[in-house]
């Protein structure tokens, strides 16, 4: 939708900003001759107490005025976890990324996740194993590598602890039967791109390296220690959804509850 410019004078063509100066410019007068009066009480406080009522009332019309204008103009931006704004997929910029990737496979070797050109999309879902709210997760991360893995979304899973060994990671996949395409980001390296803050997050690339999503799998947490029963919004599968059918994703971001990169040292 585009943006409609919107005045208060189309919602009262009587008022125009003009008023709340003249209003102002009268109350100060009256103020200052009411101060040097000798008899403030039994003669200039009504004539003072006139012209506030009138101040008040012609102040609040405009204020209402401009308040009603705001969503004509739709402009807003909505104060939501979601940023629900659409990207035009071809127009996404490619984020500036290191000359060279400090991750590792679960053998210690250098692993480049954009090595692969041909895939039609790749997400890296960030966890821990320590992390019970991502590793609650499991049983969605897995059902979404299932469901988009044959269809040419390549998933990773990033282990941004650097005190997790590969033992503990190897164990962590077997407890939780987790997908075995296994990135370790001890420098953070991948947690900067992704622009990542929490476990569990995903972050979703298209070819080129465009970030075109970060953020929450779904709505199940709404915060801390509030978790709903089920998920109402699948916010990674309804991206890939887009992805596949050539349309733009349905947004950019939405803010993930989980454990804060932060606490890693």
């Amino acid at each position: 939708m585009r943006c409609r410019s919107a005045s208060p004078n189309v919602l009262r063509p009587d008022l125009t900003a003009a008023d709340g100066a003249q209003a102002r410019t009268q109350l100060s007068l009256s103020w200052r001759r009411a101060q040097a009066h000798e008899n403030f009480q039994t003669r200039m406080w009504p004539e003072l107490k006139s012209v506030l009522i009138q101040f008040f009332r012609r102040t609040r019309a405009l204020l209402l005025a401009s308040a009603l204008a705001l969503p004509l103009a739709g402009c807003g931006k909505a104060n939501s976890t979601t940023d629900t704004s659409p990207i035009a997929l071809p127009a996404e910029a490619a984020r500036a990324f290191p000359s060279t990737l400090t991750v590792f496979d679960l053998a210690g070797h250098p692993v480049n996740p954009f090595g692969a050109e041909n895939d039609k999309a790749m997400v890296w879902i960030f966890v821990r194993t320590d992390c019970p709210i991502s590793n609650r997760y499991a049983p969605e991360i897995r059902r979404l590598e299932e469901t988009f893995a044959r269809t040419g979304v390549k998933f990773w899973l990033v282990y941004p602890d650097a005190d997790a060994a590969p033992d503990a990671i190897e164990q962590h996949l077997k407890n939780y039967q987790l997908p075995r395409n296994v990135l370790r980001d001890p420098r953070h390296d991948l947690v900067r791109i992704g622009q990542v803050r929490v476990t569990p997050e995903a972050a979703v690339f298209l070819p080129g390296r465009r970030l075109v999503y970060h953020g929450r799998i779904d709505n199940r947490y709404v915060d801390l220690g509030k978790e709903r029963p089920e998920a109402t919004q699948h916010d990674l599968q309804n991206v890939l959804e887009a992805i596949l059918q050539g349309k733009p994703v349905p947004y950019r971001n939405a803010k993930a509850v989980g454990c804060y990169l932060s606490d890693l040292k």
